[in-house]
């Protein structure tokens, strides 16, 4: 366990050595500062000793004037520690940030599909978030205050070495509570952030699947289940709270004690008639037991806020050394295709020895328009995923105008095929903006232009601020047919040479199916388009049918070749959905 914190650390600190130097300026201005905050309480006792008690006001004054200029270099010099020390977390931070969601834009569907959104949130800002404390509040704080306590011990001795025995008799009683206390938050702070991500995990998934949560009346299991998740959560930062409850005033008991010991000693020994303890010793010792008890006291908690950055960044790094479900980019650009697709004995499984696609082989003509229909589960979308490399088959080959779909880029593959979704996903944004997907290269005119050529323009412009209107969140203020033809029309501007409609007009109403229509005859003229629909009655002019069913193709040809079958599967599934909408 100590290897993976030591290798964790060693891995955030790779990613200082841009900033080197202002992590230089950083140590710097904290030598200073244990330097100009030590000397502090030396002036003190010279200015008693030497000025105070012999009543030397013209040096009494020399010495004020030099601790309030003593006292201003202290503080330049705490503000540029803590503002490098800061700067220098948050831009580690950004930067691992911009690593991790680049990383995260690599992976595989299949990836998505097993992790939970709540959880990739809690890593990608959170726990990020919780690694610029190593810097900010953990190891620079750490070394400074361990930079002050050498220099004020140094003085210490220089000073009175007896009254120093004294302190330092104490000091391992603290440093063992230290101890103590940072083992005891180590194993709470672990759990804290367990916690936290679930309670991320759950809000996020309720919060997104409220309609869900509120049309099955669910929110009272909803909100006990709520209700128990927050009370781990609570216990865990319980632990926190009590054990923070019990150090402090334990270490405040030992520093007050030292105290008393040191006041007891310093003032017998000068009622003695001791000539090496002065008074201003005990002025001076009175500041330095309350510089030197405190940073050590507050460095357990500095220990445990550097040990909880650790643990974020062990998290961090895990997800950034995932490769094992990275995409493998191609190397070759593909700059526009042809359309002849083809699936060459392709195997596929989402889940290990659970076959979806079982060996399938299909060949589609350049600028022809194939329509791919069967039951649910029968493996139609799964189709397009692999064609988008979305996932990666078991074996077999898919190829585009005779070249391995492998070969391709991701960027330039994905360019090339252009797909609506039955479940349309828009962003908080302007139409334009969820059109053009903050592509430059698209202008508002060549958007509007296609509006128009669909018939969707009169309908945008119906809206408050036309193009400029913005849709919410997962575009709640369009309903699910405009939605639909947003998602059509960000497509038609994209140009692709594949078009795939995957159930596009499913859950629309007449109209925008009739607008489709007429957008989809407009451009899929000299594209290889691919239709997927459970609605036979949108395919019946596809020039080819395949019909699928529990992975396999089980008949291929026209609607009119297949209407004509006796017995077939189409057959049967046309007529009996035919059936169903006439009794409708």
């Amino acid at each position: 366990m100590k290897t993976k914190k030591s290798s964790s650390f060693k891995k955030v600190m790779q990613y200082a050595k841009p900033y080197k130097s202002r992590f230089i300026w950083v140590i710097l201005f904290s030598i200073f500062l244990s330097i100009f905050a030590a000397a502090r309480p030396y002036l003190l006792k010279q200015t008693v000793d030497a000025y105070l008690i012999p009543k030397d006001a013209s040096g009494l004054l020399f010495y004020v004037v030099l601790m309030a200029v003593v006292l201003m270099l202290e503080v330049i010099s705490q503000f540029y520690f803590v503002y490098l020390a800061n700067w220098l977390g948050q831009d580690i931070v950004k930067d691992i940030r911009e690593k991790l969601f680049a990383h995260i834009n690599s992976f595989r569907m299949k990836f998505f599909d097993n992790e939970a959104v709540g959880r990739l949130v809690t890593r990608t800002v959170f726990d990020i978030e919780s690694i610029s404390k190593i810097f900010s509040q953990g190891l620079f704080m750490i070394v400074s205050d361990l930079l002050k306590m050498i220099v004020i011990l140094g003085f210490m001795f220089y000073m009175n070495w007896k009254l120093s025995i004294v302190v330092l008799l104490a000091m391992p009683l603290l440093v063992y509570a230290t101890r103590i206390f940072q083992k005891k938050m180590k194993g709470a702070f672990e759990e804290v952030r367990t916690q936290v991500a679930n309670l991320n995990t759950f809000i996020q998934e309720r919060v997104t699947g409220m309609r869900i949560v509120q049309l099955f009346n669910r929110e009272d299991i909803e909100y006990e289940k709520f209700k128990e998740i927050n009370k781990k959560h609570n216990d865990a930062w319980q632990k926190n709270i009590l054990y923070n409850s019990i150090f402090f005033p334990v270490a405040d008991t030992i520093s007050s004690l030292t105290l008393g010991m040191v006041i007891w000693y310093a003032g017998f020994n000068i009622l003695n008639g001791d000539t090496i303890t002065q008074p201003g010793d005990m002025f001076a010792y009175i500041m330095y037991i309350g510089m030197l008890f405190n940073p050590l006291r507050q460095i357990a908690d500095k220990f445990n806020e550097m040990q909880m950055g650790i643990i974020a960044s062990d998290r961090v790094f895990e997800l950034l050394e995932m490769e094992e479900l990275v995409q493998i980019p191609g190397t070759q650009v593909a700059s526009h295709f042809k359309g002849e697709i083809e699936f060459k004995k392709v195997h596929f499984s989402y889940i290990e020895n659970e076959e979806v696609i079982k060996g399938i082989s299909l060949k589609i003509d350049a600028g022809s328009t194939i329509a791919i229909v069967g039951s649910t589960g029968a493996g139609k979308s799964t189709i397009i995923n692999l064609l988008n490399r979305f996932y990666e088959i078991s074996s077999g080959k898919i190829t585009i105008d005779g070249t391995d779909i492998n070969e391709f880029t991701l960027e330039s593959l994905r360019k090339q095929i252009g797909i609506v979704l039955q479940d349309v996903f828009l962003f908080a944004d302007t139409i334009l903006n969820n059109i053009t997907l903050n592509d430059p290269s698209i202008s508002r005119e060549t958007i509007i232009n296609a509006a128009k050529e669909i018939g969707v323009h009169d309908f945008i412009m119906s809206l408050p601020e036309g193009y400029d209107y913005n849709v919410k969140e997962r575009g709640v203020m369009l309903s699910s047919g405009q939605r639909q033809l947003i998602a059509f029309l960000r497509v038609l501007v994209s140009n692709p040479s594949i078009l795939i409609l995957d159930e596009a007009t499913s859950s629309i109403d007449t109209y925008s199916e009739e607008l489709i229509q007429n957008a989809t005859d407009k451009i899929t003229e000299g594209r290889t388009s691919i239709i997927i629909a459970h609605r036979l009655a949108t395919v019946v002019n596809a020039d080819k049918i395949i019909v699928m069913d529990k992975g396999l193709i089980v008949e291929a040809g026209s609607h009119y070749e297949l209407i004509n079958r006796a017995e077939g599967y189409y057959k049967n599934l046309y007529y009996s959905q035919f059936v169903a909408e006439e009794e409708a």
